[in-house]
């Protein structure tokens, strides 16, 4: 694949634009600076570096990041900054997009991508992907509260109750929360109707994937084999 068209497919800008990366000398390979913009390079595990920045060439983008607080999931944010600040603006140029969504002031892990495919299988409730959350409550939790998030709470606009798939007490305040659906708000409003607040929420693990514990809020990172497997890693449906 001739170089400006590597680039251009990693987000940095127009054929017209990585042609002029090119030119001006700021690409190199293997420590050489590549001058020709329709200089040929297999694609394949093709590492390269643009004004010193070391790359490595991926079809298709998958992305963990560990999502503050006070962002939103949209190019458009209206009140907070967008989740795609806290990336190299190379990956919101090639079309990533967040799998699902986190409230603004919901942390923790979001997964983002460019293949359209990954994207649909990963958000659609069919596959009854669990995600698990830890929940801060207002008040301290009950045995009747657990027991009617578990046996199923009614929502607003919902055909039938919704139930939680798992729960476990931390402490009187706090709960590992696991859902199979993914409704607006889901958590939030399930724990409303059983007569309690959220006063915090952070989402530990999709699928069998959990936040890498290396990674800091607002941190990012590629997706591994290894993550991958981690994620598929559970029991899902089609119904």
């Amino acid at each position: 694949m001739q170089i400006h068209k590597i680039l251009q497919s990693q987000g940095f800008g127009s054929r017209r634009d990585c042609r002029a990366l090119v030119r001006s000398g700021l690409v190199e390979v293997d420590g050489q600076v590549i001058d020709d913009p329709f200089a040929e390079f297999d694609a394949d595990g093709f590492e390269f570096t643009v004004d010193g920045e070391p790359w490595e060439y991926r079809e298709k983008a998958y992305l963990m990041l560990y999502k503050p607080t006070a962002h939103e999931c949209t190019r458009k944010p209206e009140y907070y900054p967008s989740i795609f600040s806290l990336l190299p603006e190379q990956l919101a140029e090639r079309g990533v997009q967040p799998v699902g969504r986190l409230d603004q002031d919901t942390t923790g892990l979001l997964l983002l991508s460019d293949d359209g495919q990954f994207i649909h299988t990963w958000s659609s409730g069919k596959k009854k992907i669990p995600k698990r959350y830890r929940v801060e409550l207002k008040h301290a939790h009950t045995p009747e509260l657990i027991d009617a998030l578990l046996t199923g709470v009614q929502l607003h606009d919902e055909p039938e109750p919704i139930s939680a798939a798992a729960i476990e007490v931390i402490d009187e305040l706090h709960l590992w929360f696991t859902i199979t659906e993914g409704k607006y708000h889901q958590v939030k409003r399930m724990i409303a109707a059983a007569g309690n607040r959220v006063e915090g929420l952070h989402r530990q693990s999709v699928g069998g994937l959990e936040l890498p514990e290396v990674l800091e809020p607002g941190d990012w990172a590629w997706m591994t084999e290894k993550h991958f497997t981690a994620l598929a890693s559970f029991s899902g449906g089609d119904d």
